[in-house]
């Protein structure tokens, strides 16, 4: 059991962030690759681990959610560790789950630096990243050197795996993309993750379209159930940029298809809520992560509880416990951090995963 929430809070903002915002010219790529070498370092060394968890782990209460036991409720989300490099050691953080990825069937760079901006006063990020990764057969082959098998607990949370199209792959090809990247992957992930929400690869968001989504859902959870006696369970990320009417659309595919769960949401094309002093930057292209997505999160995520037994995934502007509070309400089973996480430091998984206890005790 780490430090108390507030205290792990108080010395990130009051020491730790201010040295890692500052660090490397203050390039916001530049500092998170730096992070994730320094955390695929504590992954590799137990003793280092232990000492992570000493100060930072958090115990919630736990869950199941589609045949997948979880710890806590509280997850890492796609983008952070995009090629899994420090899969060991999400868990001393204090996360229930990390979502490695996005991974692509072939290794691609990703757009042009710089592609992350920090805004401070709104407490976003901005990113364009377009699925920088080494491929999803090098994925696999770094979590089989952690020891990482599907259901084994080698990285002591379940670990999921988001899968995007490769950019210089045609739209009308996507299927085969993702179906290469899903054998891959699959002997390693607790879940799998079809990301067809990103607005960094272009023309990606129109597999959202429900007869596009049918197909490509349909042939996944086909494939994994043959790779499988005990198929993987899938999940899909959807946008929240989306109409209500559009949502539907994607319900009625993933429950036809056999899909196991959704994530909602990714970041959005939206630039309301930013402050005044962001402006600026709200010009750059890309996807909008943080408080500004809050609420339009929080809404998509009751939209698709209430319209579909499938078990949700709320990610998206959770900045505090109470953004996590309401996630749950609203009828997620799990949530994932990102922006948060970055402003707020892991005194937030600690946080929620209190209130979560006091909510549920064991």
């Amino acid at each position: 059991m780490g430090l108390p929430a507030e205290l792990l809070e108080g010395g990130y903002a009051g020491l730790l962030r201010p040295v890692l915002f500052a660090s490397h010219g203050g390039d916001p790529e530049a500092i998170h690759e730096q992070l994730i070498g320094i955390l695929a370092a504590v992954g590799d060394a137990p003793l280092l681990r232990g000492l992570l968890e000493f100060v930072s782990s958090s115990s919630g209460a736990s869950a199941e959610v589609a045949g997948v036991r979880f710890p806590n409720r509280v997850g890492l989300a796609a983008g952070m560790d995009k090629d899994g490099l420090a899969a060991r050691a999400w868990a001393s953080l204090g996360f229930g789950f990390a979502e490695v990825g996005t991974v692509t069937a072939q290794a691609q760079p990703g757009n042009d630096r710089p592609r992350v901006f920090r805004l401070r006063e709104s407490r976003a990020l901005i990113n364009r990243m377009g699925f920088n990764n080494h491929g999803a057969a090098a994925l696999a082959r770094t979590l089989a050197e952690a020891g990482i098998v599907r259901g084994n607990g080698g990285a002591g949370i379940p670990i999921g795996v988001s899968i995007g199209k490769t950019k210089l792959v045609a739209v009308e090809d996507a299927v085969a993309d993702y179906l290469t990247s899903l054998e891959a992957v699959v002997p390693h992930a607790d879940y799998v993750a079809i990301n067809v929400s990103s607005p960094n690869t272009p023309n990606l968001r129109t597999l959202q379209d429900g007869g596009a989504l049918a197909e490509l859902t349909s042939a996944l959870v086909a494939r994994a159930a043959e790779l499988e006696a005990r198929p993987v369970p899938i999940f899909v990320k959807i946008a929240p940029d989306l109409s209500w009417e559009q949502i539907d659309e994607v319900l009625a595919a993933c429950e036809a298809a056999g899909i196991a769960g959704m994530i909602a949401t990714n970041t959005t094309l939206s630039r309301d809520g930013l402050a005044s002093s962001d402006h600026e930057a709200s010009h750059q292209a890309g996807g909008l992560s943080g408080a500004p997505l809050t609420v339009r999160a929080l809404e998509v995520v009751r939209y698709v509880a209430e319209h579909t037994r499938l078990p949700v995934i709320g990610a998206g502007g959770i900045m505090t416990t109470d953004d996590a509070r309401r996630m749950f309400d609203a009828g997620a089973a799990l949530v994932q951090l990102y922006t948060g996480f970055i402003y707020q430091g892991p005194g937030l998984i600690a946080a929620i995963n209190a209130a979560d206890t006091r909510r549920y005790p064991r």
